[in-house]
């Protein structure tokens, strides 16, 4: 019970300081739908929980996200993968990374927060997902159940950095 008003309070506090900052957004073409994403946020409390991903992820040599995979996402896929995507981090990932720094946890659940809206915004577009694309993302899934539960959520959030440089790329397109 204490754990879940602990919780409830940080996403009050969050959701405070978010409304009382402007942040940029960044609209993505995604297909035959646009969303905004807050792409320098995410950038942000990614960056403040980065270094210590990645030093606490011990499977060096698996790979979950490939850059080549999300760089090849092909015209008409960008939407339903970005769908996929998203709803791996939300269900999977971040219900199942645990720092133990308070600094940390705020930062993943701000991460976490802004992912959960994100989604909520694309479930509004009509994706469709090919066979390739759903592929794609099950081969995904595949290598992450190979890890161990806790283990597989610090591969994939130390791998989180692939997954914004792609959002920050379909952001430039849409502006230049």
């Amino acid at each position: 019970m204490m754990k879940m008003l602990l919780g409830c309070s940080l996403c009050l506090l969050l959701l405070i300081s978010c409304l009382s900052e402007h942040v940029e957004s960044r609209t993505l073409n995604l297909d035959s739908c646009s969303v905004n994403v807050h792409t320098h946020e995410l950038r942000k409390y990614y960056t403040d929980i980065r270094s210590n991903v990645i030093e606490g992820d011990s499977e060096i040599g698996v790979k979950l996200l490939d850059k080549s995979l999300m760089k090849h996402v092909q015209d008409g896929q960008k939407c339903c993968f970005l769908r996929l995507v998203l709803r791996f981090y939300v269900e999977r990932v971040f219900g199942n990374y645990a720092s133990s720094q308070p600094q940390q946890q705020r930062c993943s659940s701000a991460l976490a927060n802004a992912f959960v809206s994100l989604r909520r915004d694309i479930h509004t577009c009509h994706c469709h997902c090919g066979e390739g694309t759903q592929r794609t993302v099950d081969s995904l899934h595949a290598e992450f159940i190979k890890l161990e539960t806790n283990q597989a959520a610090q591969k994939a959030m130390g791998e989180l950095d692939t997954v914004l440089e792609w959002l920050e790329e379909l952001g430039q397109k849409t502006h230049t």
